[in-house]
């Protein structure tokens, strides 16, 4: 009886582990396709991590998904010390899917350089939406996301409104640099996908699973 129990706890911990990363993917996917054919193509930064790597693509000429991947992986330091092996885990894989998805989706087969308002609004709300989902699996969409969880992990703060705050700065530089019309678009964009994220983040009909949590309490 008891080794009946743990098989059946054992695949339903691993049915657990499946779904939360197949969510990941979708999250991180939808959120690469946004970057990747509506924001990048204008220079548009998608959030603060995204602005930096503009800004590395727009000085020495690096590939933009190369450095989203790099700038990313410089701050899952901070996600390891506060949120944990599992949300760590999540946050790797999916800045891991969003940076093949930009690497993919910027080829030129790809429609690029459209009206760019409605590419502004469209990829608004495909950001909030993939942003939303990641962080409903307790997981960052990378960078400042990292920063955003965290608040919304101990402090109870919006995850949106936090990354819309903490961006703010970085795309003023990004602007002042490439074109300060970029600082206006980029608001326009987080405004927009600021309230999306809220949206989804607390939506019930999305499942939010987080398997083994091991959340670090300060």
């Amino acid at each position: 009886m008891v080794n009946r129990s743990n098989s059946e706890s054992s695949e339903i911990h691993f049915k657990d582990h499946i779904i939360h990363y197949v969510i990941i993917s979708c999250g991180a996917f939808i959120q690469g396709i946004a970057m990747a054919i509506f924001l990048f193509p204008h220079s548009i930064p998608s959030g603060g991590a995204a602005g930096i790597a503009v800004l590395l693509n727009y000085w020495f000429n690096i590939p933009i998904s190369f450095a989203l991947w790099f700038v990313n992986f410089s701050l899952i330091i901070l996600a390891i010390y506060w949120l944990g092996n599992t949300s760590t885990a999540g946050t790797i894989f999916g800045i891991i899917i969003t940076s093949i998805t930009v690497q993919i989706f910027s080829a030129d087969i790809f429609l690029h350089y459209s009206n760019i308002w409605a590419d502004l609004l469209l990829g608004s709300c495909m950001l909030g939406i993939g942003i939303g989902i990641l962080l409903r699996q307790q997981v960052s969409n990378g960078g400042i996301g990292v920063i955003a969880l965290i608040f919304a992990t101990y402090r109870d703060f919006s995850p949106g409104t936090t990354l819309l705050l903490f961006n703010g700065l970085i795309f003023i530089v990004t602007g002042s640099i490439i074109h300060f019309i970029i600082v206006f678009q980029a608001i326009f964009v987080q405004f927009i996908s600021t309230g999306i994220i809220n949206v989804v983040y607390n939506l019930k009909t999305i499942p939010s699973i987080t398997p083994i949590l091991s959340w670090r309490k300060k």
